[in-house]
């Protein structure tokens, strides 16, 4: 199958050289020294247990035009970014290209394909204007959960820290030929790939935690363990996450597991920081408006009352407002 993977960093990176390792054609779209990294030494994977695998000779281009028509699309980008390339897209696709979407929180097709009164809603805090909807012809959709964490640790290099799991899933919950298709493919390359039938309920158990301890650590510089075991801060994120739960469940989301259990992993994770204080630290945009936004913006449409969700969004917005002013990025040590 012919995959392009727009954006090679940890994620997109980790799928890409795993895929073309499998025997996958690969193509990669990047930009920078990123893109003169792969196309000059080839991709670089150095995986959980440290075993280095390196493909010295990819695809790579910056221009999706560059690439030609292709079978699969991994859209590998965080979710602020997706805009940005949603017009150039369409020189990637033919009749019958599926498009993955592995951005973390609520994704802009959230409302495509699921029944009730909200279909076809748009989410003004993942899809400002609608530009991405305008440009991306949601039937092409196959949503995803991403579960492991890896790292662009230098240009074309990639680091997978934990995990190897990406779940799949069409909108509407069918278990069509393409998504088993792309499955299977993910399958050989070595990843676990389940088809979901509700997709969404797994979307709502990442993003629980998201939610509230990527902005919390942005605005404290606490780890996980921190967040869990100092009193006030883990009250806080119950509170959050309860609040979320109310809003997800009134749109028809089953939570599998408690919330304390929820707390119980995370604080399991132990010492780390999350992408959001890694991104403060790095100077870099936040991802707050697809892990947070995106909840109260559904809250106010449920009509829920989510006031801790509220405050803590203001505060982590005015600080990405302020970094983003200054050109800054803050760390603690």
């Amino acid at each position: 199958m012919k995959f392009a993977v727009i954006g090679a960093g940890g994620i997109g990176g980790y799928l890409g050289a795993r895929l073309a390792l499998a025997g996958e054609s690969v193509t990669f779209i990047a930009r920078g020294p990123n893109l003169q990294a792969l196309r000059d030494q080839g991709i670089r994977l150095i995986e959980e247990d440290g075993t280095e695998h390196r493909i010295d000779s990819v695809k790579a281009c910056q221009q999706m035009s560059e690439a030609g028509e292709q079978d699969v699309v991994l859209l590998a980008l965080k979710a602020h970014q997706v805009a940005a390339v949603a017009p150039q897209i369409s020189a990637l696709l033919g009749p019958h290209t599926a498009i993955v979407t592995l951005q973390n929180g609520i994704p802009w097709w959230y409302f495509h394909g699921l029944p009730g009164p909200w279909q076809g809603q748009r989410l003004e805090s993942v899809d400002p204007g609608g530009v991405i909807a305008s440009r991306i012809d949601n039937s092409r959709i196959i949503g995803s959960v991403v579960y492991p964490a890896s790292e662009l640790i230098a240009p074309g290099v990639i680091k997978v820290i934990e995990g190897n799991r990406f779940s799949l899933g069409e909108p509407d919950g069918s278990k069509s030929e393409r998504v088993q298709v792309i499955s299977q493919a993910l399958a050989r390359a070595g990843f676990k790939a389940p088809v979901s039938s509700d997709l969404r309920s797994e979307i709502w158990l990442k993003l629980w935690g998201n939610l509230t301890f990527n902005p919390v650590s942005a605005l404290t510089h606490a780890t996980l363990a921190q967040i869990c075991r100092f009193p006030q801060t883990r009250d806080l994120a119950l509170g959050m996450m309860a609040e979320a739960q109310q809003v997800a469940e009134k749109l028809g989301v089953r939570f599998r597991i408690s919330l304390e259990r929820r707390l119980a992993g995370a604080e399991a994770v132990g010492e780390h920081k999350t992408s959001m204080l890694q991104d403060v630290e790095q100077g870099r945009p936040l991802e707050l408006n697809a892990l947070l936004g995106s909840v109260i913006e559904l809250a106010r449409l449920t009509d829920t009352p989510v006031p801790r969700c509220e405050a803590i969004y203001a505060c982590c917005a005015l600080l990405a407002e302020r970094l983003t002013e200054r050109h800054a990025r803050l760390s603690l040590g």
